[in-house]
């Protein structure tokens, strides 16, 4: 199945998330480190980069699902931030630890331009099947 998502009039949009990569096993986005993700001392907002990790382990998991029978929901993340940075860009990559029919788990390294481990994350998502109109 071809991604169908649209990153208009989202969080993603605002953020300035833009897709690098994406198949089942691996999604890649990218994300600036500018006025919309700083915090107030002028780094990259911690709720930013768990805003990037759970929107590509959100995107890999679209990409493992039948999005006519099922919808995914982010159910846990936690994030662990190791480097902080003032500019440039930051990319997450989502590979996965579990794949199942009702859960996914991923891990999400965030790193900079220069390929430094910035933060990294993991995040269970829920795979629930629609309900039939």
């Amino acid at each position: 199945m071809k991604m169908e998502l649209s990153m208009k009039n989202t969080l993603m949009e605002t953020l300035g998330i833009e897709v690098v990569s994406a198949t089942p096993q691996q999604v890649t986005l990218s994300m600036p480190v500018d006025e919309r993700t700083h915090q107030p001392m002028g780094f990259l907002h911690g709720g930013a980069s768990v805003a990037l990790a759970e929107s590509a382990a959100s995107i890999a998991s679209f990409l493992n699902i039948d999005a006519r029978t099922h919808q995914i929901f982010g159910l846990e993340i936690n994030a662990n931030h190791m480097k902080s940075v003032r500019s440039g860009n930051v990319y997450g990559t989502a590979k996965p630890f579990h794949i199942g029919k009702t859960t996914m788990v991923w891990e999400i390294s965030i790193k900079d331009e220069e390929d430094r481990l910035i933060s990294i994350s993991r995040c269970t998502v829920g795979v629930v099947p629609l309900k039939q109109a």
